[in-house]
């Protein structure tokens, strides 16, 4: 049995306390989603043929992993469906993700590394998502380049996930750093490190 606040009841919390719409709460929902199946994957890497690079690279020039694509895949998965983004940005593509046009679009934007440190996968070492959310500019609905390029200071929040012999979820919303840890046996994060 597991002891302390959830990640869902601290986000609800937060909403609460900011008196939020629910829309930053559902997006944060929704990254929270795609860490869990993303540490699954990485859990069982060799077993479902997830190892091993692909012939492919990425906006930097990197050998793109299985992984690196699979964890990409389930983060846009997670997110584009929502209603709570105009746009996402990824370090594995060279443009913006647009939002499907059978998708309602958010106000927020999402940049993330699915898969940090993805060339441990294959000798076991820890690997991480790591994300950020800001605000999509007052009008923008198919987001540029030029849009996510604002400074760190307009950060709604910025937070990331460590796959390793844990999972952990570590996140800020500017009101200090909290970090949880993910317990598979109910299969939610837990506040272990206020």
């Amino acid at each position: 049995m597991h002891q302390g606040k959830t990640l869902t009841q601290f986000i609800i919390e937060e909403q609460r306390r900011t008196k939020g719409s629910g829309d930053f709460s559902g997006l944060l929902a929704d990254i929270e989603t795609a860490c869990k199946r993303i540490s699954a994957a990485v859990n069982k890497g060799a077993l479902i043929g997830a190892l091993g690079a692909l012939e492919t690279e990425n906006v930097q020039g990197e050998v793109q992993k299985k992984l690196d694509v699979i964890s990409n895949d389930m983060m846009v998965e997670a997110m584009q469906w929502s209603g709570h983004l105009a746009g996402m940005a990824s370090e594995e593509l060279e443009d913006p993700i647009q939002i499907p046009a059978q998708y309602p679009k958010g106000k927020y934007l999402a940049l993330f590394d699915p898969l940090d440190g993805s060339s441990n996968t294959d000798v076991n070492i820890s690997v991480g998502t790591i994300f950020s959310i800001l605000h999509a500019p007052e009008g923008v609905t198919n987001p540029q380049v030029k849009d996510f390029l604002q400074p760190g200071t307009e950060q709604v929040c910025a937070g990331y996930a460590l796959y390793g012999p844990s999972t952990m979820f570590v996140l800020t919303t500017g009101n200090g750093v909290n970090g949880f840890t993910l317990d598979s046996d109910i299969g939610e994060f837990v506040l272990t490190h206020p």
